[in-house]
């Protein structure tokens, strides 16, 4: 009881409140807003509230928060993630014990009186002004609705939220006002769904669906007399009355409604009395939100596809746009991912290695013409405890990558490779490429001055092949097998740095903490961090015979009331010509059948990819593609503590040294094979690309030329194929899955190096691709085989 004063009556602030609350009845309640019967609910006491004409008459709703569904290619579950776990559904998929328990408890008289009730807010405005505060409220479901609809569009701004929930007359007559709109618009059992659908139920859950779902693993519609009063309970006070945490106070709160059920003639006493005999039975549903909740490993996909969607203009002009849709949720969104690649990838990622080694890897597969990434799979699990992680290794920086990035080594040669044919090299070009040498210089930059070998501490910059032996002259195809270091140091000297920094450009290497590719000749080696996907996207062009399609992980996109988003499309344009792409595949061909990615190689279809190993053997990989599939495979320390993979083991086997080669090929193996299983093997264009006669250093002559076919003989020859280009998930060449293109026929190819002359004939063993020994950070080496 409030305190009075001395000699009786009440206080100056009690005398205020009851002034106040029965001025404002008299003035607008009274005035026949909340007489049932009373026709259109409008205001005849003008005036009386000031500032209440000014308030705007139209509420604006915001739609429900709900859940978004993510989905693989072929409409299978990846995961659900939400802001606020919600499924909005009609009255008639709610039971009608709950329908009525909700309103036993909150506003019995809810289908008699009109937007307020009268004689509630009577006796709370008498009772208040008693207590000397706002002991009791008198805010009908229509009321509370309004309320909730504040709350909502306030989302996460604790600011607005509180705002909302305010107890202030203010808010009390926007809240009036509202409420008078909604009765005339809406109608009672409208406003009783929508109620039911936005209100808070505790653990987590909004809205009848998905509490009923939480507390009882049941839809709302097949809710019990009991059940349904133990729901209705909560709304109250969900934190205190959470039959998770306490089972007695809830039971209680149960008994509550259920005899106020009784009381207002709903059910029998009898009934009631039978159903508050019987405990509080639960079937806890745990909530699964986020990609933490992905299936078949796809959680950095799944985080992959979040962060597409929030840094794509397409979806809001501002970030901030962008993500009111995201978590305003409701969506239904298709993916590009291929249930049998990401299976491959997973199965090969954990045949290879284990998620508590010391060291990671990260596999990523695209489709060459699509741009559609259709694997991301990484050994350490995505999540927050030990050995997991929610680094999604395969991608950018911004896009929930690492810091910087990997060094790439000598993944990088078939970009300088590819940036002097195009520049009109002829591929048969020989240089020197001694042992060890002086970069060259100047070298030319698209601006400004050359780059210059200035010496430091009186030593200028160098690069080494792996062996002695390892001497030339050498010609480019042997070179690229066997991962010649000065080799490719002479071409990018020769060419100039600029055609290297827009054949990359073109083909979308960019480093992944997106800053720009240092022009200086050391990038020849892989100095430059990428990530798996900017590797096996950029790779893909030229399976693609030089068209380049920007990644893509969104196939469609619905929302909740099944109208179809706009989605980014893949953005293909030519790179370079097919001339050069296809010599490009002719050479890294090379390097599966007899080079350093011997390992890699496929037994049953065309395929080519680049072996390497930075300094130190930080890290190691094998980019590598068939005429369908593109993928990159890295292997290293993704923590900041970089672990050298020397006298290592790695999935509970033993390496003396990780190289490209060595584990990274073989998971690249491993996973392809099994992506591609069952699909069909087009074959790459037939290109001759003759291999001069030089001497020294073990090199020479090929004989094997391009007869005998590519891994398994195959023979004849093949067309012109003609870059791919991005279809429709029923068209041939543009399903989504890699199997299917549009190049086709036999090809010849090379039989793996042949008879080698000059220097001494020989038919040579695997030949090995070293690190380089240069300064440690600078230059990304090579591996051996």
């Amino acid at each position: 009881m409030g305190k009075k004063r001395s000699g009786a009556g009440l206080t100056g602030p009690q005398q205020a409140a009851k002034f106040l609350g029965v001025s404002v009845l008299s003035g607008v309640v009274l005035a026949g807003i909340a007489i049932p019967g009373a026709g259109a609910l409008g205001l005849a006491a003008k005036g009386t509230v000031e500032g209440f004409d000014e308030i705007p008459a139209n509420l604006k709703t915001p739609p429900l928060s709900q859940r978004t569904t993510i989905l693989d290619a072929e409409g299978g579950l990846i995961a659900t993630v939400y802001s606020r776990d919600r499924q909005v559904v009609p009255l008639t998929a709610m039971s009608p014990y709950m329908q009525k328990a909700i309103v036993a408890i909150e506003d019995s008289r809810f289908y008699e009186h009109g937007a307020v009730d009268l004689k509630g807010i009577l006796r709370a405005v008498n009772r208040n002004a008693q207590e000397g505060g706002a002991a009791q409220g008198a805010s009908t479901l229509t009321q509370q609705y309004v309320k909730n609809v504040f709350v909502e569009e306030a989302g996460d701004d604790e600011t607005k939220v509180r705002e909302a929930q305010e107890k202030s007359l203010g808010r009390k007559i926007r809240e009036l006002k509202y409420s008078i709109q909604v009765e005339e618009e809406l109608g009672k059992k409208k406003i009783l769904e929508n109620y039911l659908n936005i209100t808070y139920f505790g653990q987590g859950a909004y809205g009848i669906e998905s509490a009923s779902q939480r507390y009882f693993s049941k839809p709302a519609k097949d809710l019990t007399l009991e059940e349904s009063a133990l729901l209705a309970g909560l709304v109250q006070s969900p934190s205190r009355y959470d039959p998770v945490n306490d089972s007695q106070e809830a039971m209680k709160r149960r008994n509550v409604v259920l005899q106020r059920m009784a009381d207002v003639k709903d059910i029998s006493q009898a009934e009631a009395d039978e159903a508050k005999a019987k405990p509080v039975t639960l079937k806890v549903t745990r909530p699964k939100n986020g990609c933490i909740t992905a299936v078949k490993g796809a959680g950095f996909f799944c985080d992959y596809v979040r962060a597409t969607f929030l840094s794509d203009p397409v979806f809001g002009k501002t970030r901030e746009e962008r993500a009111k849709v995201w978590n305003q949720g409701g969506l239904t969104v298709r993916t590009t991912l291929d249930p049998q690649s990401q299976e491959a990838a997973n199965a090969s990622i954990k045949d290879h290695v284990n998620e508590d080694d010391s060291i990671a890897t990260a596999v990523t597969m695209v489709q060459p013409g699509t741009g559609r990434v259709l694997a991301m799979g990484q050994s350490k699990p995505y999540g927050f405890g030990k050995n997991e992680t929610q680094i999604n290794y395969s991608v950018d920086k911004r896009m929930g990558g690492s810091n910087f990035g990997f060094q790439v080594g000598s993944t990088f040669k078939p970009f300088i490779a590819a940036a002097a044919v195009e520049q009109g090299m002829e591929p048969t070009k020989v240089y020197s490429a001694p042992n060890k040498m002086e970069y060259p210089s100047p070298v030319a930059r698209c601006s400004g001055p050359a780059w210059q070998n200035v010496p430091v501490g009186g030593k200028r910059e160098t690069a080494e092949n792996e062996t002695r032996d390892e001497i030339g002259p050498y010609a480019l195809k042997t070179a690229m097998e066997k991962s010649i270091n000065t080799y490719f140091v002479q071409m990018i000297s020769d060419i100039g740095l600029c055609p290297v920094m827009e054949m990359t450009q073109k083909l979308g290497v960019v480093p992944a903490d997106g800053s720009k590719l240092p022009e200086t000749p050391s990038i020849a080696l892989g100095s430059a961090e990428m990530s798996p996907l900017t590797m096996a996207n950029a790779y893909a062009a030229f399976a693609n015979r030089g068209v380049y399609c920007t990644p893509i992980a969104l196939e469609s996109i619905t929302d909740a009331h099944g109208k179809a988003l706009a989605v980014p499309k893949a953005k293909c344009d030519r790179a370079m010509s097919q001339d050069t792409a296809d010599t490009i595949n002719h050479l890294l061909r090379g390097v599966v059948d007899s080079g350093t990615g011997e390992r890699a190689g496929l037994t049953d279809r065309d395929n080519a990819g680049k072996t390497g190993t930075t300094d130190n053997r930080y890290n190691a990989w094998f980019v590598g593609y068939t005429p369908n599939l593109s993928g990159a495979v890295w292997v290293g320390s993704g923590g900041s503590k970089k672990i050298s993979m020397e006298d290592i083991t790695i999935g509970g086997q033993y390496y003396p040294k990780v190289f490209g080669g060595g584990l990274p090929g073989p998971i690249w193996k491993d996973a392809v094979t099994g992506a591609l299983s069952g699909r069909e093997a087009p074959s790459f264009a037939g290109v001759s690309v003759p291999e001069p006669s030089v001497g020294g250093g073990g090199t020479g002559t090929s004989t094997g030329g391009n007869t005998g076919g590519n891994n398994g003989g195959r023979g004849g020859t093949t067309p012109p194929a003609t870059p791919r280009k991005p279809g429709k998930p029923t068209r041939p060449g543009g399903d989504g899955k890699p199997g299917d293109t549009r190049t086709g026929g036999t090809t010849t190819g090379s039989t793996g190096g042949g008879t080698l002359t000059g220097g001494g004939a020989q038919t040579p063993e695997a030949p090995t691709d070293p690190v380089v020994p240069v300064e440690p950070g600078l230059i990304g080496g090579r591996e051996t085989q």
